[in-house]
C-alpha cells in the first residue's frame, strides 16, 4: 500500500509548542508548525460550498492536466512523496526488509537512465509500519536518509485508552520512528467537541517530541466536508505537522473533494499564522494519473 505526502522540506525538530515564528528560516528549511491556542470562533465560522467543491473536483483532470513531456518528471516527484507502507496482520520482518529495499530503489535503474536521471538519488518519502516493525525498518534504512513512520494511537479505529495511546507514541519514538501517524477520535468531530479534539492532538504532539506528527482524520468516517475542514483546522492549531485524509482502512478514503477542502484549510492556516502544514492523501490512489491529479 502506498500513500502520498505533500510534504514541506523537512523542518528542524526542536520547536516547542507555541514558539514564536522564526523571522528568517534557515536555508532549505521551513519552520515547524508550533500550533496556536484553539480559536473556536474561527472553527465555528467555517463554511463549505459542497456543490462548488464537487464542480471543481470534476474539472481538475481537464483544466489542470500536465503536459505529456512533463509527466515523467512529475511522476518521479510523486515517488519521492510516497510513504511506502505495509500495515497487514501477516506482516513479517522479511516483508518489511524487502519494502525498505524497495524504498531505497523505487525505480528501476534502466528507466532512470532512459530518463537521464541515473545520477539523481530517487527514494520514497518514508516507510510506514506498525510499531512492532519500527526497529526492523530503522535498521534496514540506516544511512539512507529515509525516515520510518509508525502508525499509532490505536490505529485504525483510535479507540484505545488515552494513556495507552501516549505510551504507544513514546515506544515508537524510542525505537527510532521519526514520524508518527496518529488517528483522531472521530466522535470528537461528530459531536462538535473541538476542545477535546484539540487537547488530544496537542498531547500527542507533545509526546512525539522531535518526531513529526501526522494527524489522520479518517475523513470517510466524518459526516460532511464542513467537518473535514473544521477537523483539519483544529489539528493544525494543536500542532500537527501534516493532516492526512485516511487510514486506508475506511470504506471511503482519499477523494478529490476532500483533498480540495483540506488544502484550502491548510492555505487558510498559513495565511493566518505564517506556518506551512503538509497534506497527505492516503488510500484510494491506485493509478499514476491519479497521483498527478
Amino acid at each position: 500500500m502506498t500513500t502520498m505526502n505533500s510534504r514541506p522540506v523537512r523542518a528542524a525538530r526542536t520547536a516547542p509548542l507555541y514558539a514564536a515564528r522564526e523571522a528568517t528560516p534557515p536555508a532549505g528549511m521551513l519552520p515547524r508548525n508550533p500550533g496556536m491556542p484553539l480559536d473556536l470562533a474561527w472553527v465555528r465560522d467555517v463554511r463549505v460550498n459542497r456543490s462548488a467543491v464537487e464542480r471543481r473536483a470534476a474539472t481538475i483532470g481537464t483544466r489542470r492536466s500536465i503536459k505529456t513531456a512533463w509527466q515523467a518528471g512529475w511522476l518521479l516527484r510523486a515517488i519521492t512523496m510516497i510513504d511506502l507502507t505495509t500495515l497487514s496482520g501477516d506482516d513479517t520482518p522479511g516483508r518489511v526488509r524487502r519494502l525498505c529495499a524497495k524504498a531505497r530503489r523505487p525505480v528501476r535503474g534502466d528507466l532512470l537512465e532512459a530518463l537521464g536521471m541515473a545520477d539523481v538519488p530517487i527514494t520514497v518519502g518514508a516507510v510506514c509500519v506498525y510499531h512492532a516493525f519500527v526497529k526492523t525498518a530503522v535498521e534496514a534504512l540506516v544511512a539512507s536518509g529515509i525516515p520510518v513512520a509508525a502508525v499509532s494511537t490505536g490505529f485504525p479505529a483510535g479507540l484505545t485508552p488515552f494513556e495507552t495511546k501516549l505510551a504507544e507514541i513514546e515506544a515508537s519514538v524510542a525505537d527510532g520512528a521519526e514520524e508518527i501517524d496518529i488517528v483522531i477520535t472521530r466522535s470528537h468531530v461528530l459531536t462538535g467537541n473541538w476542545s477535546a479534539l484539540y487537547d488530544e492532538v496537542r498531547a500527542f504532539r507533545a509526546t512525539c517530541g522531535s518526531a513529526h506528527l501526522k494527524a489522520i482524520l479518517a475523513t470517510g468516517d466524518l459526516a460532511t466536508l464542513k467537518e473535514v475542514a473544521r477537523a483539519s483546522l483544529v489539528a493544525m492549531m494543536a500542532g500537527a505537522d501534516f493532516v492526512k485524509t485516511s487510514t486506508g482502512k475506511e470504506s471511503v478514503n482519499a477523494t478529490l473533494p476532500v483533498g480540495i477542502v483540506m488544502a484550502h484549510a491548510i492555505r487558510s492556516y498559513h495565511e493566518r499564522t505564517g506556518y506551512y502544514v503538509g497534506f497527505k492523501p492516503a488510500g484510494g490512489i491506485r493509478k499514476a494519473k491519479e497521483s498527478l491529479d
